[in-house]
Parts: structure tokens; sequence; C-alpha cells
């Protein structure tokens, strides 16, 4: 039996986990479960799977939430220190990280340091600290399982292969829902418009992240600290059919990719159960009822997400937390009507222009420059 927690239970990711968790309740057991304001959710969650914790991050809903949790015999914690102790509880094996953003940066860091495998859903954190998280990782000897489609495929077709043999990571992207759109169009976008993806239900952030093209170039990142190879040797592939997850090219010219249906419980699972796999998660995958599976180099130009994304990762040290912060308050000012969507590269470009990189040696000091990074782009957002 695995005792789980999971940070950030009420959204996309933390609601998947909880389905494939109800499916072998002899495996998995829920120690801890939390959430930022989705009280209804988290209270219908407890009554479900019956933690022994929850944290509410929110101050106003922990205390309007307290007392009827605190009834069902759940001990109760709030705040960033709440989140950290829940992600640190001695009885869990595995923390679920799918707080979105750097929200859940600390909590993440620090199950890390107590020893707990993290099944990592926020690639943010790799993101802004991946250094700092691959160090802890090897110092401590525990793991980092990928729960993102596209690193869970990459880390399921590494397996049992030596990384020297590896050539090149390809992740496919879906395209989001502008795909083959030109710059004049994407000027007329609404918020809606951008929250219809063809193939993922997911999260508002994630989502508006997919349609600029940014989610494809922070996963690059996140795959260039998981998997330790240079940024010129991992790259994005239009795939429209969300149906090959990411591929391996090896020097000889071979490639393994992995398969399946658009679900998200499947890397989930093969998260929690690793290196298991378990029965009955997803819907079979049948070739022959899909028919053709096709494949395009991204627009670099009309999304030029992934190129900032890109020159972040290749400049290194405090650029791409400034790339991760920039582009959090530009996709929040985007969805409350602030700026428009072509304005959310424009923003983050001018905010990596004003930065000067850092090393970074500590969680603090990434704290520090994700809070410059969040200020001087309110500031860019004003002007």
């Amino acid at each position: 039996m695995k005792n789980i927690v999971i940070l950030g239970s009420t959204g996309s990711i933390g609601t998947n986990t909880l389905e494939v968790i109800a499916k072998y309740p002899d495996r998995f057991k829920v120690l801890g479960l939390s959430t930022n304001t989705a009280i209804d959710k988290l209270i219908n969650q407890v009554k479900l799977f019956k933690p022994a914790f929850v944290c509410i991050s929110d101050e106003n809903s922990y205390k309007l939430a307290k007392d009827s949790l605190t009834k069902e015999g759940v001990t109760v914690l709030s705040g960033e220190v709440g989140l950290v102790e829940l992600a640190c509880l001695d009885d869990a094996q595995i923390v679920v990280a799918a707080i979105v953003g750097c929200a859940g940066l600390e909590p993440t860091y620090y199950a890390l340091k107590s020893g707990k495998t993290i099944a990592l859903a926020n690639k943010e954190v790799l993101v802004s600290a991946g250094d700092l998280f691959i160090r802890e990782m090897n110092e401590r000897g525990n793991h980092i399982i990928p729960v993102d489609s596209e690193h869970s495929a990459l880390f399921q077709c590494i397996q049992g292969q030596d990384k020297k043999s590896i050539k090149k990571l390809i992740l496919t992207a879906s395209g989001g829902p502008f795909c083959g759109m030109k710059r004049e169009e994407l000027a007329k976008v609404t918020v809606n418009d951008a929250l219809k993806h063809p193939n993922w239900s997911m999260g508002k952030k994630i989502t508006i992240d997919s349609a600029t093209l940014m989610n494809k170039g922070l996963e690059m990142i996140e795959a260039h600290h998981l998997f330790g190879l240079s940024p010129n040797n991992i790259e994005a592939l239009i795939h429209r059919q969300s149906i090959i997850h990411s591929i391996v090219a090896f020097k000889d010219g071979s490639c393994l990719a992995q398969l399946s249906m658009p679900d998200m419980k499947g890397p989930i699972a093969y998260a929690l159960s690793y290196p298991e796999r378990l029965e009955n998660i997803m819907e079979p995958l049948d070739l022959s009822i899909l028919g053709k599976l096709t494949f395009e180099k991204p627009d670099k130009t009309t999304f030029p997400c992934l190129s900032l994304a890109y020159e972040s990762m290749k400049i290194g040290k405090s650029m791409p937390v400034v790339l991760n912060a920039a582009n959090e308050i530009a996709v929040s000012a985007f969805l409350d009507s602030m700026i428009s969507f072509i304005e959310i590269p424009v923003i983050i470009e001018k905010v990596m222009n004003i930065h000067q990189p850092f090393e970074l040696s500590n969680i603090e000091i990434i704290l520090e420059f994700d809070r410059w990074a969040r200020n001087k782009t309110m500031e860019v957002i004003k002007n």
C-alpha cells in the first residue's frame, strides 16, 4: 500500500489521480489533499477518500471550510507553511505535484528533500529550479517521475537504454486551437477561443500556454533537466492527433515512441505504479480506426513563445525563472482581458530583455527572481 499526498487535488491532474486511486484501493491510500479555493470540491473528495490531512492555501477559504472539514475528522492545514507540512508528511511515499505554476515550487522541493518520490505534473518547478531539484534528487537517491504526457513518454522510452546512445528528444505538440493561423488572425481571438483545446481537457493556464506554444517551450526546458540532454538535442514537432506523445531518436537512426489515447490517467497511473503497469486505465489504442497520423514543424514566427523558451533554456541561470514568472502574469492578464493574445509573447520578451541573468544557488534566490519578474511584468503591462 502506497500513501499518496496530492498537491492540487481539485485541479485536472488531481481529479484524474483520484480516479486512478479509486480503481485500486488495495494499492493506494490518500493521505493528504490540497486546494487553493475549491472548497466544495475538496469537501467531496474528503468524504470519498478519507484523508488524514488537507491543506487550503487561500486564507479566506481556510476560514470558511476549517470547521466543516474538522468535523470530518481531518487535520486542516493552511497557507504556504501548511502546504510544505503536507508535502513532507512522514507516512507519505509519493507526492503528486499538481499545483499549477510557481506556487508549487516550495512544497515540491521540500517533499523531495524529505525523501519522497515526486510524481511531477508541475512543469514550472523544473523550469524555475531544475538544477537544484536534479542535484537534490541525485544526492538523496529518490525519484522524480514525470506525469506530463510528453515526459512520461520519454521516461518510458528510455528505460533500459544507454543515455549515450540518445541523439535527440522530440516532444510532440497538438498545436492548440490556433494551429495554422497567422498573426493577423491571432490578433482577433478571444479568451473563449483560446480555451477550446482540440484534444485535452486542462486548466485555464495550461490551455492558454498550449495555444501560445509556451507549454511546449516549458516542456523542452523540463526535458533538458529531467534527461540531461543539451538544448541542441531537444526539439518540438506538431502532431495534431496527440497519439504519439514523444519520440526518442537514437544515434543509429532508430526511434522509439510512446503511443496512447490522449488521457492523463495513463501517465498518472504509470507514475504511481512505476515500474509496474496497471490494468484498464485508458481506452485501448486502435490505429486502424485512427487512420493517419500527421506531423509538421512548429511556426515559431507566428508563435514566438516557443523561441523565447528555447532562448531562456540556452541562456540558463535565472532566465528561465523570469520567463516562467512573466508568462504566468501575462497569461493571467490575458484571461482577465487586460491584454490581447498576441501581446503575451511581446510582454514576456520585454521582461527578459530587461533582466540580467544571475547564478542560482538556493530556493530563496529563485523565489526572489520570481517575485522580481512578476512585479516587472505588471509594470510592463500597465505601461
